[in-house]
């Protein structure tokens, strides 16, 4: 990969702002704890901006580049811009300028981040391009100069100046100095983006120490906690994010270690941003890169013992603590590298670090003070090979009375392990963690234990074979889901699982066997499992009807159409040309074929345009008949409410008065709430079945209510001034009934509390309740104290639920009784007659047009 150092064993460089020596008090890196805190809410504040925040890292690094070139507020028409062009923000990104101009500048324009504009020169011909970071321009308009991107001129230069010295591609201007390229600058092509903004954002949460400042809470041991510190940062998987903290340990930027502990294991990890280290001055042990598969050497685990290094050899990288600005000398963290295998290769030759202290001769001896053969051989040896910086427990120990290094053990503890997980697998099963070994997703040899799965399955047994456990998992699941919709087309269940065995078979003759398949996963995913249709028939694979077996009749037709229509424009060929040769017959007949074909697709758009008019023109006929019918119904609305308004009230005989005045509504409703309350005391305080005594109890609360109606016109009649009411009639009338209305509905709550408190001490209400007590201190969790403090407690409180339902269950029986008792009164008694009606009408008042039209 380009701008990558060689994968071999080596000492890491310390690279500093792109050059060695960058120390000075003008390093680029050299942040103060004030600056880079500002830069740091800075860059974060802007990929947070909801414009940015849903987009891939080479918009999110698009837009922090534009803002750090950004000219600073001088009161100007073009402050806040950026002058680039797209093959220099591309060299920025180190991504082409094809993909900025159709990944990065697109993406930006339409999430509103930034907004572009060509210049062009006098000819017209473009020259530039200048770009506005509207995020950048909110927070100078909207927010003012306390938000995060507002800025100075001397902190966006620093920020510009931080971005060329981790990633400038580096130029050379006239009369000037030169820029040199920065760490990443050789660093193209696919994820470049990702990881210079990474390091970019790692840089800004690093201290002066040189240790990024990791995040807390629990992690995956497998990424991490530099993972997953860098996932959110990046806003990634901790997965990804370890493949790009893997890049830039590979490029030599980021060192990774673990803290050293007492037991002489490996302990916290933490990650060092090696520049910054440098532009501190901090000074570096060497620091053993991570190496690749094709290693001559396998790297050693650091701080790892055994044989795999002298005693006396500690690298130092950091003090303990994470981001600290503590001296970084003496500590011993160090981390096992990412390739390094399980057992070190023996070297014929190795140049020690120190001189060897060796006393025994052989290679296993330890490192203690005595010199006998170490408490542990094996110790340093088991390291996990599928976790990153992970440290497998170790197996059987081989000291005291096992084999010396060199020697043949009869069985390795490793085997033995190993033996066990196969053991305990078993076929179509999963693994288990036997011996301290670290539990893994391995593939089944066998197929699914669900049947319809293996005769689905059968014919590709051999491939299945060859998958992973994750592979195997999603084979299984797409089998799954195509089995289930086989049988939504199947007319009779239960055939899914052999139809898509002869799919397989199919497919496999027509690749020529499984032996030819080179990618089992992709092949069984992509063209195994797919159902092919070749017409528009959903129940079609390859012209065979799923549900019957037999040749598909659409395709059939399909092939008829298309053979006539080739045999009738033969026809027309030797009828306009004969004589053509062969060849040249198939031409021709090829060309009218292409043109019959294009004309039948241009009358097919025109066909779908015709149909989707038509359907907006039913559209807007819909739309409009709706919007007719709701002109008419409002149009009947008011009709109809006019009319009403003209009508006399009812009982007063009030004009336009809308069938009632308001002073009769009051009193209705007045009379209403009197009879009800009337009710509510009759339903405790009477015989129910006595209908003298029902009565007897209403009467009794409408001369109470009548006294509370006349207390509450009293006072009111008090507050008003003499005549005042003389003036208005009618308004009098109705606030009278309003204030008669209002001492009715504050009575009426206090008769319904007093009913259910009467009706809560009946018999039944009593019954209830001592049911509820009994039920609720009979409870297991009681039993052991049923007279205690919270039995008694619950069990009344259960009691007092159980009386309140009761009462108000005996309240709401009682009225419906006395609401069907008036009701049938009510029937049997029928309407009065006109005879004794009409003395009450003719009592009432005439209004003044009424008695005009009479007197007329």
């Amino acid at each position: 990969m380009a701008g990558f150092l060689p994968r071999q064993r080596r000492a890491l460089p310390v690279p500093a702002s792109g050059q060695a020596g960058g120390d000075g008090p003008a390093d680029p890196l050299r942040l103060g704890r004030t600056m880079r805190l500002r830069l740091r809410d800075a860059v974060q504040a802007l990929l947070a901006d909801p414009s940015i925040v849903g987009l891939k890292d080479a918009p999110k690094l698009a837009a922090v580049v534009l803002y750090a070139k950004s000219r600073a507020p001088k009161g100007e028409m073009n402050d806040l811009q950026t002058s680039t062009w797209g093959a220099e923000l591309g060299r920025w990104m180190g991504v082409k300028e094809s993909t900025v101009h159709h990944k990065v500048l697109p993406v930006l324009r339409g999430s509103g981040a930034v907004h572009t504009q060509v210049v062009t020169d006098a000819k017209g011909h473009p020259t530039g391009l200048d770009c506005l970071v509207m995020p950048l321009w909110n927070a100078h308009h909207g927010s003012g100069a306390g938000h995060p991107l507002a800025l100075t001129k001397a902190e966006l230069a620093t920020l510009l100046r931080l971005c060329e010295a981790l990633f400038g591609h580096g130029w050379t201007p006239e009369n000037k100095e030169p820029t040199p390229p920065g760490l990443l600058a050789g660093r193209t092509g696919k994820g470049a983006a990702t990881d210079r903004l990474g390091l970019l954002l790692m840089v800004l949460n690093t201290r002066a120490s040189g240790w990024l400042q990791l995040c807390g809470g629990s992690v995956k041991k497998r990424e991490g906690r530099g993972a997953a510190t860098l996932a959110r940062l990046l806003g990634c998987s901790p997965s990804g994010a370890r493949k790009v903290l893997a890049r830039l340990t590979e490029a030599g930027v980021v060192a990774r270690q673990r803290k050293a502990t007492s037991t002489r294991m490996c302990g916290r990890g933490r990650v060092m941003l090696l520049p910054v280290a440098c532009a501190y001055g901090r000074k570096l042990a060497s620091v053993e890169a991570v190496s690749g598969p094709g290693s001559v050497f396998s790297a050693r685990p650091n701080g790892a013992f055994g044989d795999h290094a002298p005693a006396g050899a500690a690298g130092a990288l950091g003090t303990p603590g994470v981001g600290g600005a503590e001296d970084t000398e003496g500590a011993a963290d160090q981390e096992r590298p990412d390739g390094a295998e399980l057992h070190a290769d023996h070297a014929s030759v190795v140049t020690p670090v120190v001189p060897p202290q060796l006393s025994g001769g052989f290679s296993g001896e330890g490192r203690g003070a005595e010199g006998r053969r170490p408490e542990r051989a094996s110790a340093g040896e088991d390291q996990a090979a599928d976790g990153e910086n992970a440290v497998a427990e170790t197996g059987s120990p081989v000291a005291e009375g096992g084999p010396l290094r060199g020697e043949k053990p009869k069985e390795s503890p490793v085997d033995e392990r190993v033996e066990q997980r196969a053991a305990g697998a078993g076929t179509g099963g999963r693994p288990k963690a036997v011996g301290g070994g670290k539990a893994q997703q391995r593939r089944r040899v066998g197929l699914p234990a669900d049947l319809c799965l293996r005769v689905a399955l059968g014919p590709v047994s051999w491939l299945w074979e060859r998958l992973s456990g994750w592979q195997q998992d999603q084979v299984e699941a797409a089998a799954k889901t195509e089995l289930a919709r086989l049988e939504g087309l199947l007319a009779l269940p239960g055939g899914a699982p052999r139809l898509l065995a002869d799919r397989l078979t199919d497919r496999l003759e027509e690749t020529g066997g499984e032996a030819l398949v080179t990618g089992p996963y992709g092949w069984l995913i992509r063209r195994g499992l797919v159902q092919r249709p070749s017409c528009s028939d959903r129940r079609c694979d390859d012209g065979i009807r799923l549900d019957t077996g037999t040749g598909c009749e659409n395709c059939a037709n399909v092939i008829h159409l298309r053979r006539a229509r080739r045999a009738r424009i033969g026809a027309e060929v030797d009828r306009e040309l004969s004589g053509l040769s062969d060849g040249e017959h198939r031409r021709v007949i090829e060309e009218r074929l292409r043109e019959q074909a294009a004309i039948e697709a241009e009358d097919f758009v025109w066909r779908r345009e015709q149909a989707r008019e038509q359907q907006a023109r039913r559209d807007a006929a819909r739309v409009a008949a709706q919007e007719r019918a709701e002109a008419e119904r409002a149009a009947a609305a008011a009709a109809a409410g006019a009319v009403r308004q003209e009508l006399v009230c009812a009982d007063c005989g009030q004009q336009r008065a809308a069938g009632l005045c308001e002073a009769c509504g009051y009193r209705r409703r007045t009379e209403a709430l009197i009879v009800e309350a009337g009710m509510v005391a009759a339903t405790w305080a009477a015989d129910l079945t006595d209908a003298a005594d029902v009565a007897a109890v209403t009467d009794h609360v409408r001369e109470a209510l009548a006294a509370d109606i006349a207390k509450a016109q009293g006072e009111f009649m008090a507050m008003v001034e003499p005549g005042e009411l003389d003036a208005d009639p009618a308004g009098a009338a109705s606030v009278l009934a309003f204030a008669a209305l209002q001492a009715v509905e504050q009575a009426v709550p206090e008769y319904r509390s007093s009913a259910l408190g009467r009706l809560g001490r009946t018999e039944e209400a009593e019954a209830e309740a001592r049911r509820a007590y009994k039920t609720e201190q009979g409870r297991r969790w009681f039993k052991h104290n049923p007279h205690g403090a919270d039995a008694v407690a619950a069990a009344t409180k259960a009691a007092d639920t159980a009386r309140e339902r009761t009462a108000q269950y005996l309240l709401a029986a009682r009225l419906e009784q006395l609401r069907e008792q008036a009701a049938a009164r009510t029937k049997a008694s029928g309407s009065a007659p006109w005879a004794d009606r009409l003395p009450d009408l003719a009592a009432r008042p005439l209004d003044d047009d009424t008695a005009g039209a009479v007197m007329a």
